[in-house]
């Protein structure tokens, strides 16, 4: 299993666990943001556009499932939690891709 697989389970597994946990666990925020930062840089250079695109789109969908009854506020929470994690590592993605610009 190579380091960009593991670094995406943990961050899945630490956004679900905090999205299902009341109250999450200590310093999840910090924990899910590293994990995000990390899983950018394993993002390669032609899924970098698609992956922009899945942190905006996760940001700005996730609350949409919140009315359905019975379960739409723990997915809505899940996707909270995994559009922490992407945005994070959409960070990195952008960071990266500058410095491969300036550096060619």
């Amino acid at each position: 299993m190579s380091a960009n697989n593991i670094v995406r389970i943990l961050g899945l597994l630490a956004a679900v666990v905090a999205a299902l946990i009341s109250g999450g666990f200590p310093y999840d925020a910090t924990v899910i943001a590293i994990l995000g930062l990390v899983g950018g840089y394993y993002v390669g250079a032609g899924d970098r556009t698609a992956y922009l695109v899945l942190a905006v789109a996760l940001a700005a969908v996730h609350g949409a499932i919140d009315g359905i009854p019975g379960v739409g506020m723990y997915v809505t929470s899940i996707l909270g939690q995994v559009s922490s994690l992407v945005s994070a590592g959409a960070v990195t993605v952008i960071v990266v891709h500058i410095y491969e610009e300036l550096t060619a």
